[in-house]
């Protein structure tokens, strides 16, 4: 349509949110979901990995693409009105490299991580704007070598120090979840994405034929999970 304003890209929008968030950090948004368009969702689907192994419904990158923009209006609308359910996570067991133990991997539907891509976008430009200088775990333009960097810098200016490596083991799996919903809710009032982030929470575990709901933790594997586990760290 002659003179019609084209719609506004996704990092731009991003971009209002990281501005909005930094300007006032005390505020929770109300109204995020409104950024989610078939627009956003399309570049969603693009920054989702489709490399990986499929979920729970076998569904390839490939049979998913064969209608692509009609599959992203759906999951749009499903997502929006409350309709979408969320598929339990295929667990599988990989190797820690320590001994014989293993780390469980939850492995979502590719539709799922479409979908937790998209929640991902719209929340990360606010907790960008909260985290710590010097948290550097699953978080854009960081890395495990900038923080090793970082840290030799710190040994060498004090001279020599003692170093205390701590892991807290099997921290995804036992997040508390009353504690992960009251800190998501201190900067994110919107209901559709809040929902969104119970159902990944409840959808449960398949495992060897056999579906369980931990009453604890977020899936190892999600797309959601490490930014969930960065706003209960923080």
């Amino acid at each position: 349509m002659a003179g019609a304003s084209e719609p506004a890209p996704v990092s731009t929008k991003q971009q209002q949110i990281a501005a909005l968030a930094k300007q006032a950090p005390q505020m929770g948004f109300p109204s995020l979901n409104h950024h989610l368009d078939l627009i956003w969702l399309v570049e969603a689907y693009h920054r989702t990995r489709k490399d990986g192994a499929p979920g729970v419904d076998g569904q390839t990158d490939q049979e998913y693409g064969l209608a692509l923009l009609d599959n992203l209006a759906t999951l749009l609308e499903r997502a929006k009105s409350g309709a979408y359910r969320a598929p339990p996570v295929r667990r599988v067991h990989i190797p820690k490299g320590t001994g014989h133990e293993t780390r469980p991997l939850g492995i979502p539907t590719l539709e799922d991580k479409v979908l937790q891509r998209a929640v991902v976008m719209a929340l990360e430009p606010i907790d960008e704007q909260d985290f710590r200088d010097c948290s550097y775990g699953f978080r854009p333009r960081r890395s495990a070598h900038q923080a090793v960097q970082v840290l030799w810098q710190q040994v060498m200016d004090l001279g020599g120090c003692w170093l205390v490596e701590v892991d807290i083991r099997k921290c995804f799996d036992t997040l508390e979840r009353a504690h992960r919903r009251a800190f998501l809710r201190q900067r994110v009032r919107d209901g559709v994405l809040l929902r969104l982030s119970d159902k990944w929470l409840q959808a449960g575990v398949l495992e060897e034929g056999e579906r369980t709901h931990p009453e604890a933790g977020t899936p190892q594997g999600g797309v959601v999970s490490p930014l969930l586990a960065n706003v209960y760290l923080h």
